[in-house]
Order: structure tokens, then sequence, then C-alpha cells
């Protein structure tokens, strides 16, 4: 580089930013209002019933939760793979991780119902139910994250970012996996109890966390006026068209896996041809939407503009949606094969392939968690120096110099081309 980077907090004190921060509010409001209309009325004004006992808002809390540990790739590069290049942007990437798995939570705990028993849970462990071990990595990643900022920002303790950083990344990948294993391990539905959950899981973080990740710092620099240069862009560009394409591979082989065994068969046929709505999520949402056409626009030369990686990345968010979807919802729908190869009917519905319609207050606070975690990142970035005053490429492109006498002119790195 060719300065040392300085940090500010933005001046927060535009009409935008109250209008947005404003925004992001209302979105709060409206979860805290859903989820006391539903407390109080009782789950039957939701879609949920006994056979989908998670709905829509636990696909926002899931999504948000899995995002969060990929929100800390950028960090974990700078601090544990010591690529210099990135380390102007990893105290955002820890905050980002640490404010969406509060988002994640916060609906999480509001839509399990009785959150004043939630100490209860807190106290009393069943330690052969993944949920138990996942209160201890969600409130660890909290501690381990915090820590691993507070080393990042404070420059006395600057010699311990490395290892703060292995600590976070590992505790990353950890609470991801137990974050899949909810699905791996279950055995009450048929979509479920598979190895390959876990895994899958981890890339989809990779995915999710960087194209948020992405999202935020455009957003957040155009907002300011401060400068971002093309360089970072698209480096970040480029690991995305890696992770999309990761998620895309260990999507076919969990569902070749499935067709492979003959129990899988019925589920498989529910999900890739007659699930209805979660058919079309799955093919047009995951797939088209979430998969191949931001691959198509991160490869392509002719969109190479920030513009449509903003798009690409807006694609790759609303697809993770779509999968968390397809996986929580449309696992629950198709029941449990009890007797293969018989007729099973029982008055509660076993065997029957349940059509879940979620409601609006479910919507509302989902929607709310999602406004949390930007609440949480704008009034962070305005209180604290976790923002780069600029991020030009001549302050972080170590090439940039060679390249300006070599071309003699300003530099405009391509996305499309080789940035390192």
């Amino acid at each position: 580089m060719a300065k040392e980077i300085a940090f500010r907090e933005i001046e927060g004190k535009s009409v935008g930013y109250y209008v947005l921060f404003g925004l992001f509010g209302l979105l709060v409001l409206g979860a805290l209002a859903a989820s006391w209309y539903m407390e109080h009325q009782g789950h039957w004004v939701t879609g949920m019933s006994n056979q989908v006992v998670w709905g829509v808002p636990h696909v926002f809390a899931v999504f948000l939760i899995v995002a969060a540990s990929g929100a800390l790739n950028v960090a974990s590069i700078s601090s544990v793979f010591e690529v210099k290049d990135y380390k102007p942007l990893a105290p955002l990437s820890a905050l980002l991780s640490i404010a969406l798995l509060t988002g994640g939570l916060a609906v999480l705990v509001l839509d399990l119902g009785r959150p004043d028993r939630l100490v209860v849970a807190m106290t009393s462990y069943n330690f052969k139910s993944i949920f138990a071990w996942n209160i201890y990595l969600y409130t660890g990643f909290f501690a381990v994250v915090g820590i691993y900022t507070w080393v990042m920002m404070d420059e006395r303790f600057v010699q311990y970012k490395t290892l703060a950083g292995f600590f976070a990344m590992l505790w990353r990948i950890i609470l991801t996996t137990g974050t899949g294993s909810i699905f791996g391990f279950l055995v009450a539905r048929q979509a479920y109890d598979e190895a390959l959950y876990p895994p899958m899981f981890i890339i989809m973080s990779f995915a999710y966390g960087l194209a948020i990740y992405l999202l935020v710092i455009m957003a957040v620099y155009h907002g300011t006026g401060r400068p971002l240069g093309d360089y970072l862009v698209c480096r970040m560009r480029n690991l995305l068209k890696v992770f999309v394409g990761a998620v895309l591979y260990f999507t076919i082989v969990q569902h070749l896996t499935n067709l492979y065994a003959t129990e899988h068969h019925g589920v498989e046929k529910f999900i890739l041809l007659d699930g209805g709505p979660c058919t079309a999520l799955f093919w047009i949402g995951q797939i088209l939407i979430g998969g191949l056409a931001p691959l198509a626009i991160l490869f392509s030369k002719q969109t190479t503009s920030r513009r449509w990686t903003a798009i690409a990345a807006s694609m790759i968010v609303f697809g993770g949606i779509c999968q968390v979807y397809v996986i929580i919802i449309g696992g629950q729908t198709y029941p449990l094969v009890l007797f293969p190869g018989m007729e099973v009917s029982s008055t509660f519905y076993d065997g029957v392939i349940f059509r879940y319609l979620n409601s609006f207050p479910e919507l509302a606070l989902g929607l709310g968690g999602i406004g949390l975690v930007f609440a949480i990142v704008m009034l962070a970035v305005r209180v604290l120096p976790f923002l780069p005053l600029s991020l030009e490429d001549q302050y972080i492109d170590p090439d940039y110099v060679a390249r300006k006498k070599a071309t003699g002119e300003g530099i405009t790195q391509k996305c499309g081309a080789p940035v390192s």
C-alpha cells in the first residue's frame, strides 16, 4: 500500500441517513408488533401447524445466521491468510458478521414463542440435542468475534490479530457446521438426515456472506461519498464466482446422492418436479436467479460494472433465501415415510403432504431481522471508526504505481481482467 489507511466514523447527519435508519427502525418495530400479535393470539394466526413448525421467520433467521459466518470471510482472509489488501476491510467484516447473527437470533427467539423463558433454555441443557450445542456456538461467536474486532482496532494488541483471526475463523466454521447439523441429524423428516448438510451450509455461508458484504460496502461508500476503488471490488467479485459455483456443485451432489437412494425418491420428486411453490423456488429462485444468472453476470466481460456486480450480489442473496426456504419449508411439508411401501394415514396427517402459506405477521417478523442488522451497522459505523476514509486503488493496489507507469494514465481496474 502507498500509505497507512486512516479509519474514521461516518458523519451520519444527512437526511438520507436518518430516513434510511428510520425505515430500518420501522421494520424492527413491525417485527416486534408481529411477535406480540402472534404471542397473544397463538400460532393459529400463522401458517404453521403440527407438520410445519418452522415457518418463514425461521427461513430469515437461518439465512442471517448462515450469512453471519460468511460475512467474516474478508476479515479471515486478511488476518489468517495474511492478504494485506483486505486489511482495511476487516473491521467492517467483523461488524457485519455480529450484526447478521444478532438479527438472525432476534428473529429466532421471537419466533419460538415464550421468549421470557429463554433463560431456561440457556441454563437447562440436553447435550444430546444439537440445539443445546448451538446456544454455546452462537454466544461464543459474539465473544470470539468481539475480541477479534477489538484486537484489530486497538494497535496495542495488533500482535494477537492473527491468532484471534484464526480462532474466529475456526469458530465460525464450527458454528455453521452446527447449523447445518440441525438438518443433517434430524431423522424426523425425509428431506433431512444427510451428512452433506454441514459442509453445504459452510459453502452457502461463504457465498451469502460475501454477497451481503459487497452490497453493504458499495452502499456505504456510495452513500457517504467516500472513494472506493475497483481493485477490491473486483477481487471480491472474483471470489464470489468460486463460492457461487461451489454452492451449485454441492446442490447437485446433494440431489444426485438422494436420487441414488430409493427411500429419497419421493421427496426428491416433490422438490424437483411436483412440489408446487417449493419446486418453483428451487428451479427459478435458487438455481436460475441465485446461481446460474449471477455466474453469467460475474463471468461476462460485458457486465463488469459496479452496478452489475451489485445486481449479481442481490440475486445471490435472493437465491440464498429461496434455498433456505426450500430446505426448511420444503423439507417439513413432505412427510416422513414411516412404513416404506405402505400407505399411512391418521388424524395427525401422517403420510400427507402439507401446504404451507405464510401469514403477514410471519413475514413482518422475518423482515424485522433484516432491519435490525442494517440498523446496527448504520449505528456502529457512526460511533466507531470501522470504515477507512478512502479505499482508492492507489492506497490498496500493490501494483498501482507500476501499472500507472506502464499505461501512463490513471488505472481503471477491469473486473474481467486479472487483478493481482
